[in-house]
C-alpha cells in the first residue's frame, strides 16, 4: 500500500491521540474497524491498532487542520450528506436518554407498531386496501424512541420470529431506515417517510404465493420471475391506499436496484436509483440476511455488515454502507459474542464514540454455562477481568450458538 499526498507512514507505537489513521498496513475488511479513516481517541484505540497492524498512514492535513480532538468531523460530513440529499440542512443528534431509560418506551413503541401492523397485513392480505393514516400513526412512537436513543429499538429489531419473518421483516426495516436516517442528519418529515416506507416497500409479497416465498429450494427462472411481481404489485397497492409521497412509492419500486446495474425491475445503475430506493435496499437485505427464512441460516450482524462492506460501490453506493455501519455499530444490539475471558453475551448497546467496546450483558459463563446472574458490564468502563487481563469482543456468534434463543432475551 502506497501513500498519498499528505500522508505520513508511521510505526502503530508512535501514533498520538487526535492523529487521523487514513490507511493501515493490510485490507480493512481483515480488521475490526468499521471504516476506512477514523480519528484516535485515546490509548486505548492505539492499543487495539498494535494488535493487528505494524504500521499505518497518517493524514497529515486533516491533523493541521483539528485543533481539538472530535469523533467526527461534522462540517465534512454534512457537505457530503447534503450533496447526496440536496438538502439545506441537516440535523446533528445525540443521545438524550440511556439505552435503559430507554427500553421501556421502545417495547411499548414496538409492541404497539406490531399490533397496528398485524391488523393492517391481516386486513390488506384479505383484500382490503393499505390503511395509510394507521401506518403513520403506528411508527410515530418507534421515530421518537430511535431519535432519543436507537439501540432500545434496534435490539427490538433483532427479535423475530421465523413463522412471522413477512410483517416483523417490515417492521426490522422501519427501524433500520430510521436509524440511518437519523444517522444522516434527516428531518423528522424525512424520518416519518423512511419509517412508513420502510414497513411498506415489500407489501406487495402479501400478493405472491406463500408457497413461493416459503421454498427452501433455488427458485426456477419462471418462478422467480413470479415473485419479482411483488414490485408492481407492491406500488399498485400503495398507489390504491392513498400513497402520494414520491419517496415511499420509490422504495417500493426501487428497492432491489442494485448500484451496478443488475438489480430488478429497470436495470438503474448508481445515482439514477432514487436515494430513498438505495436506502431500502441495504436494510432490506441486511435485515435478509439476519433473519432466519425458510430457504437460508441467519448470519450474525457483523457477518452481515462486512458483506454489506464488501458490495460497497457494486450492489449498494458506499457512502451509505458506510452511515449504515456508522448508524448501527459493528456490534448491533442484539448480536452475540465471545468475550477474551471465554464468557458469552449479548450486545444490549453501543458505544457511539468506541464501536468495538459496546455495553454487553453476559449470558454464559467462561464453560458456556448460564450464568446464576446476568449482569451488564459496559466495555468502555471495564476494560479488565477481575484477574487484570484484558476484556474485549474476540468474536461474534450466530444467533443460535449455544442453544441461546435471543428472542426470550429480555431488555430489561
Amino acid at each position: 500500500m502506497s501513500a498519498g499526498l499528505g500522508m505520513r507512514k508511521t510505526m502503530v507505537g508512535k501514533l498520538e491521540v487526535g492523529d487521523y489513521v487514513s490507511a493501515l498496513d493490510r485490507p480493512w475488511l481483515d480488521t475490526p474497524f468499521l471504516v476506512q479513516g477514523f480519528y484516535v481517541e485515546s490509548e486505548d484505540d492505539i492499543l487495539d491498532l498494535t494488535k493487528y497492524c505494524e504500521y499505518v498512514y497518517v493524514d497529515e492535513e486533516r491533523n493541521q487542520a483539528r485543533t481539538e480532538f472530535k469523533p467526527m468531523n461534522p462540517v465534512e460530513r454534512e457537505k457530503n450528506i447534503k450533496e447526496m440529499f440536496d438538502r439545506q440542512k441537516l440535523e446533528i443528534y445525540s443521545d438524550i436518554s440511556g439505552w435503559k431509560d430507554e427500553a421501556a418506551k421502545a417495547t411499548a413503541a414496538v409492541e404497539s407498531m406490531k399490533e397496528s401492523m398485524t391488523e393492517i397485513y391481516d386486513n390488506f392480505a384479505s383484500g382490503r386496501s393499505i390503511e395509510l393514516l394507521k401506518v403513520k400513526k403506528s411508527v410515530e412512537p418507534m421515530i421518537d424512541s430511535v431519535v432519543r436513543n436507537p439501540d432500545a429499538c434496534l435490539w427490538l429489531a433483532r427479535m423475530k420470529h421465523e413463522d412471522q419473518y413477512t410483517y416483523q421483516h417490515s417492521m426490522g426495516c422501519s427501524i433500520w431506515t430510521v436509524a440511518l436516517g437519523r444517522q444522516l442528519g434527516l428531518g423528522k418529515a424525512d424520518l416519518r417517510t423512511l419509517a412508513v416506507g420502510g414497513l411498506l416497500f415489500d407489501v406487495g409479497k402479501l400478493r405472491i404465493d406463500k408457497s413461493l416465498l416459503n421454498n427452501d429450494r433455488r427458485l426456477t427462472e419462471e418462478e422467480f420471475e413470479i415473485v419479482k411481481q411483488h414490485v408492481p404489485l407492491g406500488v399498485q397497492s400503495l398507489r390504491d391506499g392513498g400513497v402520494l409521497n414520491s419517496d415511499i412509492l420509490d422504495m417500493a419500486a426501487y428497492h432491489h436496484e442494485r448500484h451496478s446495474g443488475r438489480g430488478y425491475p429497470k436495470g438503474l445503475v448508481g445515482n439514477d436509483i432514487p436515494v430513498f430506493a438505495r436506502i431500502a435496499g441495504i436494510v432490506d437485505s441486511y435485515d435478509a440476511m439476519t433473519s432466519q427464512r425458510a430457504y437460508a441460516r441467519p448470519m450474525s450482524p457483523s457477518q452481515a455488515i462486512k458483506a454489506l462492506y464488501q458490495w460497497r460501490d457494486v450492489h449498494f453506493q458506499a457512502e451509505l454502507v458506510e452511515e449504515f455501519i456508522q448508524a448501527i455499530g459493528l456490534y448491533p444490539a442484539g448480536t452475540l459474542v465471545e468475550l477474551s475471558s471465554g464468557e458469552v453475551a449479548i450486545v444490549v448497546a453501543e458505544s457511539r464514540t468506541r464501536r468495538l467496546r459496546p455495553t454487553v450483558m453476559v449470558l454464559l459463563d467462561v464453560d458456556k454455562n448460564p450464568v446464576d446472574k446476568i449482569v451488564n458490564v459496559d466495555l468502555m468502563k471495564t476494560s479488565t477481568t477481575e484477574d487484570g487481563e484484558s476484556l474485549e469482543i474476540v468474536d461474534s456468534l450466530e444467533a443460535d450458538a449455544y442453544g441461546i434463543d435471543i428472542s426470550a432475551i429480555e431488555l430489561f
